[in-house]
């Protein structure tokens, strides 16, 4: 299961996003609806089966379409607070991708955690940015 902090994801890269943050945020929904299934390399190298995505949107991204087979959760107000929520939720076997270190220190011991540079290489790989 890939648990994504969309804000920090997006906000990983100076590309203009502050400017259209709900456009950039259906953007990344747009490249992750072609993850639920696929089998990655993980953080570690080790193989990681995406069996689902589950994406956590907040602030001007909440209303954003959500693409099948995502699962979408709107945050009604802190992101963090919905991610912790999902996460301890979920139980083990979660990946986490998120680089906020204090969301981090809020996630239950059975949680793996991946910074935004590993799900944006593996998008590279897999959806390249313009084609989702």
């Amino acid at each position: 299961m890939l648990l994504v902090d969309a804000a920090n994801v997006v906000g990983s890269r100076p590309d203009g996003w502050w400017r259209d943050r709900a456009g950039a945020a259906a953007r990344l929904l747009g490249r992750l609806a072609a993850l639920p299934g696929r089998t990655l390399a993980g953080p570690g190298g080790a193989p990681v089966h995406l069996a689902a995505v589950v994406v956590v949107v907040e602030g001007a991204a909440r209303d954003v379409p959500a693409p099948e087979p995502l699962t979408v959760v709107r945050a009604p107000g802190s992101g963090d607070d919905a991610l912790a929520e999902r996460a301890a939720a979920l139980g083990d076997g979660v990946l986490v991708v998120t680089a906020d270190r204090g969301l981090r220190a809020r996630l239950p011991p059975g949680a793996a955690v991946t910074g935004p540079r590993w799900l944006l290489a593996a998008l590279e790989e897999v959806v390249p940015p313009g084609c989702a």
